[in-house]
């Protein structure tokens, strides 16, 4: 018998438990754990240990958003990294498609951030650093 492709509005919610979530796309300096990968959206967690500052990347077409769970988070952009925020818990930050950036972690505890992303294509991509001012 043929599968039968289910309305969506037929098809049941679910829950990934937190042991299902597995390591994905590496920039050095954070952990990066994978709830769910479709063709336009990548959820998951994003885990910066005290003091850590990752490596320069960017997130191809996705646009993210982080909502900061626990410690702090600084997320540097722009020309030269010059444009920096800082975040704590109950925070969302956004970040554009294609925003060259990199997090760190200034506090003294772990921080954690719960990852949405909508787009397609490789959801990071390590670079080099941001341009230089014009």
């Amino acid at each position: 018998m043929p599968e039968v492709e289910l309305p969506a509005a037929a098809v049941p919610c679910r829950r990934i438990p937190d042991g299902a979530l597995v390591d994905a796309d590496p920039t050095p300096g954070m952990s990066r754990r994978v709830a769910e990968h479709t063709e336009g959206m990548w959820t998951g967690t994003v885990d910066t240990a005290p003091g850590a500052v990752t490596g320069w990347h960017h997130h191809g077409e996705h646009e993210t958003t982080l909502y900061i769970v626990s410690g702090t988070f600084r997320l540097e952009s722009g020309p030269s990294g010059g444009d920096v925020i800082e975040a704590g818990p109950g925070d969302f930050v956004r970040v554009p498609a294609g925003a060259v950036h990199r997090e760190s972690n200034p506090g003294e505890e772990p921080s954690r951030a719960v990852i949405v992303r909508c787009g397609s294509g490789a959801p990071t991509v390590n670079v080099d650093g941001p341009a230089a001012p014009g």
